[in-house]
């Protein structure tokens, strides 16, 4: 392996990785809100890349106002999941909410197939170009637009968390809910906005993706793509789930070729996420980051 092509895997690696933890973001916004690991993710992914294809498509806007208008549906489809169908819920066992996410996951994926069909249906062209050159490597067009994205993400991310009022008032939430309700928190509209950001942030990458490798039901495994990341890093820390993300867009990158032109395993960029994160949770069962709870017996 030479060293451009080694730096050429390295940037790629880190630019998905950026994208898988925008997502792992979205998973730790709704773990440290309710307690509910989510495992509808994936179809956050599906629905909004359907959706900014629809408009795209049949509507014939362009991709900056589709991409608007995306955002702002999935705004309003994560506030009525949450209201509609999650808020009755409190209350209930933990296992009985995980159910009821496993069910929408396979809700959403029948109802993509059936409005959409089951075959890949490619976004209109968006870029001028396919590729541009940075510092002599080639990188597409649409990953660096994911890259800008996904870096403007995590600012507001952090800048929302560190200084805004719903944001102070989600990690009071996220902390101890009794004490926040005390203190004059809504705790029910806490969890409606983190869902409805979740929605929001799973969407944009789901429509980057959808734009590199066209929109189908197979990208909703982008969602368990993410688990690892979310686990590497701890559930319950954002800064965990950025590092994860990055680590794992990495090994993803430097497995596939490792695999094409040494150990011919076929699927090795697919497993070797899992034997990192088994690894690593023997020895930091918490995550890398994530924050250990002592319960007394």
């Amino acid at each position: 392996m030479t060293s451009s092509l080694f730096v050429q895997l390295l940037v790629n690696g880190l630019i998905v990785g950026t994208l898988y933890g925008v997502v792992a973001m979205s998973f730790v916004l709704i773990y440290k809100a309710s307690q509910i690991v989510n495992f509808a993710q994936g179809e956050f992914l599906l629905i909004g890349a359907w959706v900014c294809w629809w408009i795209m498509t049949d509507l014939e806007l362009p991709f900056f106002w589709s991409f608007i208008f995306t955002l702002a549906f999935m705004m309003v489809f994560g506030i009525l999941l949450q209201v509609i169908v999650l808020r009755p819920l409190i209350g209930e066992p933990i296992i009985s909410v995980i159910m009821v996410t496993i069910g929408l996951s396979i809700f959403f994926q029948a109802m993509m197939k059936w409005m959409f069909g089951v075959f890949v249906q490619p976004f209109p062209r968006i870029f001028e170009t396919e590729s541009i050159n940075i510092a002599g490597l080639q990188v597409q067009t649409a990953y660096v637009m994911s890259l800008i994205i996904s870096v403007i993400a995590m600012g507001l991310f952090a800048y929302f968390f560190k200084f805004s009022k719903i944001g102070l008032a989600m990690r009071a939430t996220a902390f101890n809910q009794q004490v926040a309700q005390s203190l004059g928190v809504s705790v029910k509209q806490m969890f409606a906005i983190s869902w409805a950001i979740s929605a929001m942030v799973s969407a944009l990458a789901g429509v980057v993706v959808g734009i590199v490798n066209g929109v189908s039901s197979g990208l909703s495994l982008f969602g368990f793509k993410v688990f690892p990341a979310v686990i590497l890093g701890g559930l319950d820390s954002v800064i965990g789930a950025v590092v994860g993300g990055l680590i794992i867009g990495v090994l993803e990158n430097l497995a596939e070729y490792v695999d094409g032109q040494y150990l011919h395993f076929g699927n090795l960029y697919v497993v070797a996420p899992f034997y990192v994160l088994i690894i690593i949770l023997m020895i930091k069962p918490y995550g890398l980051f994530g924050t250990k709870n002592i319960e007394r017996v």
